[in-house]
């Protein structure tokens, strides 16, 4: 069988992508599934130079050197803090590839078709047996490559379908572009090495989601257009009807809701690199491509009902938001300093920490994690409290608190913990804003109202570590911060649980 190396290959990376996917659900399991993942990856990468990349060994080999480059320098350079918004760019990279892929197969048709119309014959045409007759000079068809060997023997029927994929390939690609660009500049905020600078609030064009529906019944305006044989042109609208409308989704999104918007991109360039297999004929890239999109869809949602967001509001530009105007804090902040701390700390029983991006920023893992131990030598109870969407990814904070060696046991679910806020005797909250915001249980006109959050308030004593009075990454002001039984501990979140260690008895 033609390529029968290259399918059953093929075949066993599919089952290592699964098994890969599936082992990352557990924390003890997971290093075994990344194993999974790479070992999948080269076996379809050597498949693929062996099979229909075969003749194209120099360019494939420069390409993949160049990749491992760039891919090494991200992965020994990049900060765990910086996780989000680099998979956010990488979202884009697939995006932008899949309309790359989607406009060779427009050309290659076009070329192919013209070289049939140069030999007086009707490109996909079948003889009277129903046979294809593939109608191209010898040489011409020799000196195509295997994707162009591919259409050349494609009827009139499987050439409209291949069109059928190429646009979707094209559409989903161009709004997956630059929604992760733009996803990428909110995540990444004033570092961004990129030449742009977006604050996090939701922002859209006058028109907001009318410009939005436009956009999309443009966009089926002109596929209908293209298989009509229009050309090229209408490709190229549709193109860019596909970036305004990754634009102005994103933008339309606040901070708050970021995480849900980079799983979604993420399953938005599983379902780009789905349409690029069906262009391809590749059948690896469709089952990943439809692993990926699920998964992340799938996510997203479960994301969006740990927030009590309207998945479809979410994905549409953050459809709705807050009905009036916001409730007035009251009082003041108090700040504490470290011997205040200690002394709370020593005297408690049991202790809740809650960590946030901020503990990510400051690299205070390793801190906590010591603090952590010394309070339970001491004999008291203390726990970690997770939120679903605490920093930036899905298991953002369980990843850093696994790397400083904290219990696995320790760390709990927001479902799991808040039940017991009532009966702790202190709650240290670590760099975390949103989650822990009493105001989307008692402000129905906030934009986070009805997000489950993290019950701290209810502990008899609450003290939060935070860099200055700002107001966090959403711009969400937090009346936990006014509460008489919270106080402010100031500083870097390093520097302050440093400061705390040598005075736990």
């Amino acid at each position: 069988m033609e390529n029968a190396f290259t399918i059953a290959a093929y075949v066993v990376a599919a089952i290592l992508f699964i098994l890969s996917l599936g082992g990352l659900s557990g924390q003890e399991s997971a290093k075994r599934a990344v194993w999974y993942g790479i070992v999948g990856m080269a076996i379809a990468v050597l498949a693929t130079l062996i099979g229909p990349g075969s003749g194209l060994w120099f360019a494939s080999l420069v390409l993949i050197a160049g990749g491992a480059a760039v891919g090494y320098q991200l992965a020994t350079k990049v900060e765990m803090t910086q996780m989000p918004e680099l998979v956010a760019i990488m979202h884009s990279l697939v995006g932008l590839a899949a309309v790359f892929v989607g406009f060779n197969a427009d050309l290659m048709i076009n070329y192919i078709g013209g070289v049939y119309e140069a030999e007086g014959l009707v490109m996909g045409a079948v003889d009277a047996g129903g046979v294809k007759a593939i109608g191209l000079p010898k040489e011409v068809y020799e000196g195509l490559s295997a994707f162009g060997q591919l259409i050349a023997k494609k009827s009139s029927v499987e050439i409209g379908i291949l069109r059928v994929e190429l646009v979707l390939g094209i559409w989903i690609g161009a709004v997956t572009f630059t929604g992760s660009v733009i996803a990428y500049a909110k995540l990444a905020g004033s570092s961004s090495k990129l030449p742009i600078n977006i604050d996090t609030s939701a922002k859209k064009l006058p028109g907001g989601h009318m410009l939005n529906a436009g956009a999309a019944a443009l966009s089926v305006l002109l596929l209908i257009v293209y298989l009509g044989g229009s050309g090229s042109w209408a490709l190229v609208l549709l193109t860019l009807a596909g970036l305004f409308i990754g634009y102005h989704l994103i933008m339309g999104i606040g901070g708050a809701d970021m995480p849900v918007v980079v799983s979604m991109l993420n399953s938005y360039s599983g379902w780009a690199a789905a349409a690029i297999g069906f262009s391809l004929g590749n059948d690896l890239l469709i089952v990943v491509g439809a692993l990926v999109g699920s998964s992340g869809a799938i996510l997203s949602y479960i994301m969006c009902k740990a927030m009590n967001r309207s998945f479809v509001s979410v994905i549409l530009g953050g459809f709705g938001g807050p009905a009036g105007e916001q409730m007035a804090v009251e009082g003041e902040q108090i700040a504490i300093e470290a011997d205040g701390v200690a002394a709370a700390l020593n005297e408690a029983d049991s202790v809740v920490i809650i960590p946030g991006y901020g503990m990510a920023v400051a690299q205070a893992q390793q801190g906590v994690a010591e603090l952590t131990r010394k309070l339970r030598a001491a004999g008291k109870t203390v726990r970690f409290a997770i939120h679903p969407v605490a920093g930036r990814l899905p298991g953002h904070m369980n990843v850093l608190l696994a790397e400083a060696k904290v219990p696995y046991d320790i760390v709990l679910e927001m479902d799991e913990i808040n039940d017991d806020f009532p009966d702790t005797d202190v709650a240290i909250v670590i760099g975390s804003n949103d989650i822990v915001n009493p105001a989307a249980q008692d402000d129905p006109n906030s934009p986070i109202a009805g997000m489950p959050v993290l019950e701290c308030w209810k502990a008899k004593q609450v003290f939060v570590s935070k860099r200055g009075q700002g107001t966090g990454y959403s711009g969400i002001e937090n009346p936990l911060f006014f509460k008489d039984n919270t106080r402010m501990f100031y500083g870097d979140a390093k520097a302050s649980i440093d400061k705390l260690l040598p005075i736990i008895d």
